[in-house]
């Protein structure tokens, strides 16, 4: 019981209390006791009904947690039930028997689909009648005469959608609650932004592309497997590299892992499952080499000897053990993998950059006038009933009230998975611009998305636009990750909007941005196995790590199954998933150094940590399926270079974004 309170401590820990309160940890135990499951287990099942209920204000209280007792077993019920079903569906089938024939001579029915139209007599045994013909169509129809309006049927306080979230009802945007509450905040000493009196003359923020972008417009579709092997053989190769002149280490102590060999060598690869198919556990783990080191061979692993370490697919690991028997490789030690040297800058170039946001070194202060406003933002930007994008509306007035510096919209913003974009059930709004009988989804968009943006641009001109495609965008042609970057001219967007790839760095003035339109820590979660007990028992800050030591905005391989990735609310019910081309997989790689924030957009709980000095953001979704979602909104201040720093006159300094900038995560 002890071990069992720990661990939920651990993992349901609550702000502000050292441990659970009693009678929560009681229900807990008992959820523990009932379904024989670990905590770990548990606390997954928790994240999921949160991301189910579609709210961050899911505490953890009494009420809530019987309340999640309740949907486990209600769940194990419908499973049950649905098993049952299937049997005796089979036991019935095998001993089926032609049905009697009717007036018209059609003994198995045969004419059916010939005359789908054609009224059938009742039978003589009175049995039911043929069901009807006539349905309600499965998803509602933007209605074109009032286009703000969302398709209803007649219930108060609430629309039903069904055929897309199981019947549930959705609140309208206008009467969402809680608008501008701030969910969670870093480093709240440091003030929050206050508007400017006036937009500034010009843009305060110089954009940088850091990755090469023109590499990004690939040929998608064309994969080798020669080509695909040898990115991942690379990868290796690589690591093994900077591996050995980190820990100073001889050719000779590197060895096959595969071989049989009484002599403890070091062996670098890649965590890998004997069984694709389902999720890595720690009997399951193989240990890839690479063709020079290991003939490309696959041995399976045993990491017993291990107190405490976490793998999941395609992370590369460097392993210090023996293989005696030639059946398997015994790890008895994890080798640190070397982190990229943080973002740095001459002081001369961020004198400049404070000069251009107003900032003067003399300042004893910090004015609040001389910070950046940045505001960022991830897809869905619409929810599943509609397609009026109020959640993008009223970001762009927020932008606007507060003469915002910059605006990073993540994919997807013209969401494959809505349903009425995946059926084309939808009405297109009223425009002279638009041609019904040739309008496309590039023209709802130039609409629907862009025009909020315009409005934006003509109202703050020095504003800064960054749009980051996704996997999902139904505009965008590039089918695979990495992806290109939007069209910027025939989606109509203003020239104050800067289109970047899938994934991409970019710097604005000398602040390093890492963003990834994929869902990593998702991917991660589910995926991850730990033997013993974590090093780091908050998930939210172990996930990135493994994204900020493995030097890959994407380090996860093979990506997980679309079978068992959340379901979209399409007809099919299956998400888009990770369409991950294998050839270009080094155009996710960080090549210099850590940037100094990451965003990582997740359907997990929006958060803001620093981890290895690296500040990680998920900002959440703007919009989910039948409820409002989130953004974040940073406050950065000027670095302000110290004498010392300026001694040396070619020396860098550190940029230190971790410790001078507030962020905070608002509801929409």
């Amino acid at each position: 019981m002890d071990d069992n309170s720990d661990d939920l401590n651990g993992f349901f820990s609550i702000p502000g209390q050292s441990s659970i309160p009693p009678d929560i940890l009681g229900e807990l135990q008992s959820i523990m006791r009932l379904h024989s499951i670990s905590a770990q287990e548990m606390f997954y099942k928790w994240e999921s009904y949160s991301i189910k209920m579609g709210s961050e204000e899911t505490k953890l209280d009494l009420k809530t947690v019987r309340a999640f007792k309740k949907d486990i077993q209600e769940t194990l019920e419908r499973e049950t039930r649905g098993k049952a079903h299937i049997r005796s569906a089979d036991k019935r089938g095998v001993h089926a028997t032609p049905r009697a024939a009717t007036s018209n001579g059609d003994a198995y029915g045969m004419l059916d689909s010939l005359t789908p139209n054609t009224p059938r007599l009742a039978k003589a045994n009175g049995a039911s009648k043929r069901k009807a013909g006539f349905e309600t169509p499965a998803y509602p129809k933007v209605s074109k005469s009032h286009p703000k309006s969302s398709p209803t049927d007649g219930r108060a306080g609430g629309v039903e959608t069904k055929g897309l979230n199981n019947g549930a009802v959705s609140i309208p945007f206008v009467d969402r609650q809680n608008a501008g509450q701030i969910i969670e905040t870093l480093n709240g000493h440091l003030d929050p932004c206050e508007p400017l009196i006036a937009p500034p003359a010009e843009s305060r923020v110089k954009l940088t592309a850091n990755t090469d972008l023109k590499k990004f417009f690939y040929k998608p579709l064309a994969m080798h497997l020669s080509e695909a092997s040898e990115v991942l053989d690379d990868r290796i190769d690589d690591f093994t590299s900077f591996l050995q002149v980190h820990h100073n280490l001889e050719d000779s102590a590197f060895g096959n892992p595969a071989s049989k060999s009484t002599s403890e060598i070091i062996a670098v690869g890649r965590i890998a499952s004997d069984t694709p198919d389902s999720k890595l556990n720690i009997p399951s783990l193989v240990f890839e080499t690479s063709r020079r080191t290991g003939a490309g061979l696959r041995i399976p692993l045993k990491v017993d000897a291990l107190s405490s370490q976490e793998f999941f697919p395609g992370q590369i690991v460097a392993l210090r053990g023996i293989n005696a028997s030639g059946n398997y490789f015994s790890a008895r030690e994890v080798l640190d993998i070397p982190l990229l040297p943080p973002a740095a800058s001459l002081p001369s170039a961020l004198d400049m950059i404070n000069e251009r946001i107003g900032y003067a070194d003399s300042d004893d202060t910090k004015t609040n006038s001389s910070t950046l406003n940045v505001i960022v933002s991830s897809g869905p930007y619409t929810s599943d009933d509609n397609l009026d994008f109020e959640p993008l509306h009223t970001l762009c007035e927020k932008a606007s009230e507060t003469y915002a510096d910059a605006l990073i919209l993540i994919g997807p913003l013209f969401d494959i998975e809505h349903p009425l974009l995946a059926t084309g059930d939808f009405d297109l709004p009223d425009d002279p611009s638009i041609e019904p009988d040739k309008a496309t989804l590039t023209d709802a968009f130039r609409i629907m998305v862009a025009g909020p943006l315009r409005r934006l641009a003509q109202a703050v001109p020095s504003i800064t636009i960054i749009l980051v495609p996704s996997v999902r965008d139904a505009v965008n042609k590039h089918v695979s990750w990495p992806q290109e970057p939007f069209g910027k001219k025939e989606l109509g967007l203003p020239k104050q909007a800067r289109t970047v790839s899938n994934p991409v760095t970019i710097s604005l003035n000398e602040i390093v941005i890492g963003i990834s339109a994929q869902d990593i820590l998702y991917d991660l979660r589910r995926e991850e196995a730990v033997v013993g007990k974590p090093k780091e028992n908050n998930m939210l800050a172990r996930l990135p790590r493994h994204v900020i030591q493995q030097r890959h905005f994407f380090p996860l391989f093979p990506p997980v199954s679309r079978e068992h990735l959340p379901k979209a609310a399409t007809e099919e019910g299956l998400s888009t998933g990770m369409p991950l081309d294998i050839s270009y997989l080094k155009l996710g790689e960080w090549l210099n150094v850590r940037p100094d924030v990451l965003v990582l957009p997740s359907a997990l709980t929006p958060f803001a940590k620093v981890v290895e000095s690296v500040l990680v953001v998920n900002p959440g979704t703007t919009s989910k399926k039948r409820a409002t979602g989130t953004y974040a909104q940073f406050c950065v201040y000027p670095r302000k270079v110290t004498d010392e720093e300026r001694t040396v006159e070619s020396t860098m300094v550190g940029h230190k974004v971790f410790d001078r900038a507030r962020v905070d995560i608002f509801r929409i």
